[in-house]
């Protein structure tokens, strides 16, 4: 068994995981394509629907920050298992909220927990697989996002269509049940980083991890790379509804497509990460994904097949920068810190994926006849912001300690 190959009991255990990151990846991508028809529902403008999808990122950065302090104290299973049982709660509340204040509210929940859980997940790749085949590690967690939008999303969305808005959030909340008592099951007891560490002070805590100047630069480095994706991300659906022409029963197929795509070079990307470096592919990736960036925010009408094509390039490329880059932050922290770097960096994305939702809500408007306006000013924000983060990617290194470590493996 070489360095660069996974054990038969690795693969269950990222399988699992994967499974895990589906549901609530599902929960905060169900919302996007959900647009258009909470939009007709509760008649709402693109910056109240803006208000939507922050709800669920600023509770997760909120949550982030206090988990930091305590979240490594915690065996890695128990830390998952008890966050994700609110999930599932939080799930179930948005499927039985009455209107838009208490979805608003509920949606801020579920980030409470969704956000906190995805930061758990990371930390326990850190803490098991190697740095070798981290990032093969991340591209299968990347993978995620695809299944979310090759089944999750069109299940969602046919739900919602045939059942009403609230049906996608039921299903949810039944299949995260189910997987949390496999998890329950089947997750080992993670606590090497327990036995690592002494008992410190919250102020210590913080003191630890933002005292570290990489620690800082890959903070940056995320806060940029989520500002660029999701200024754009979460009204791709209404502007093609609006805009470009497409039906809402449209929508499902170009989630459908832009997964299939990604559930390969997802993997691939984690592959040539390990192999080529995870800056260099980083770069190579960021560079690229300016083409579907541009594209995506100046689509004038066009057919069902052009949009589809339109929105595989953008997933394949813009969701593949997130690969490597979640690579080289997992490995730029010690394992003693890294579920509290982690839960931070968790928070960190939240907050500025919230931002950048909120920000393009309010720089673009709506047309009387329901045209949305200004989203190719967005775009030009989200390219500014990704030539930020290939600089900003120079800046990151590994931690010593886990180069080590990944040695010794």
């Amino acid at each position: 068994m070489t360095a660069t190959d996974p054990q038969p009991r690795e693969r269950a255990l990222l399988g699992l995981l994967a499974a895990i990151q589906v549901t609530h990846i599902m929960d905060f991508m169900m919302m996007m394509p959900l647009g258009p028809q909470l939009m007709r529902v509760f008649h709402v403008t693109p910056h109240e629907f803006g208000l939507l999808v922050s709800a669920y990122t600023f509770g997760a950065a909120i949550s982030g920050f206090l988990a930091a302090f305590h979240i490594d104290r915690f065996d890695r299973k128990t830390a998952l298992l008890g966050i994700y049982s609110g999930f599932v709660v939080t799930a179930l509340l948005c499927a039985i909220a009455p209107g838009f204040w208490t979805l608003l509210a509920a949606r801020a929940a579920a980030g409470v927990f969704g956000g906190v859980a995805g930061a758990v997940v990371y930390a326990i790749i850190g803490d098991l697989i190697p740095e070798a085949r981290r990032g093969a590690a991340t591209g299968v967690l990347a993978s995620a996002f695809s299944l979310s939008a090759i089944a999750g999303v069109p299940i969602g969305l046919f739900l919602a269509n045939h059942f009403g808005w609230r049906a996608p959030f039921a299903f949810l909340a039944g299949a995260s049940l189910l997987l949390w008592a496999i998890g329950a099951r089947l997750l080992p007891k993670i606590d090497r980083h327990l036995q690592q560490r002494r008992s410190v002070s919250a102020a210590h805590q913080l003191h630890a991890v933002f005292v570290n100047r990489n620690h800082l630069q890959a903070f940056a480095l995320t806060a940029t790379l989520m500002f660029a994706g999701f200024s754009v991300i979460p009204f791709i659906s209404p502007y093609m509804v609006a805009n470009a022409g497409l039906a809402e029963t449209d929508l499902p197929y170009l989630y459908f497509a832009g997964g299939l795509a990604t559930l390969y070079t997802s993997r691939l990307i984690g592959r040539l990460s390990d192999r080529h470096g995870k800056r260099r592919v980083f770069r190579i990736v960021a560079t690229i994904s300016i083409v579907p960036l541009l594209i995506t925010t100046n689509l004038p009408p066009v057919p069902v097949p052009v949009a589809i094509c339109a929105s595989v390039i953008f997933m394949v490329f813009v969701s593949g920068r997130f690969v490597p880059l979640m690579a080289m932050v997992t490995g730029s922290v010690t394992p003693q810190l890294r579920g509290s770097f982690l839960a931070f960096n968790s928070s960190i994305q939240q907050l500025f994926a919230g931002l950048a939702a909120y920000s393009a809500g309010l720089i673009m408007g709506r047309t009387v006849d329901g045209h949305i306006t200004y989203y190719w000013v967005v775009g030009l924000v989200a390219v500014t912001a990704t030539l930020a983060c290939i600089w900003l990617a120079g800046k990151v290194q590994p931690a010593p300690d886990d180069v080590a470590v990944s040695a010794r493996r």
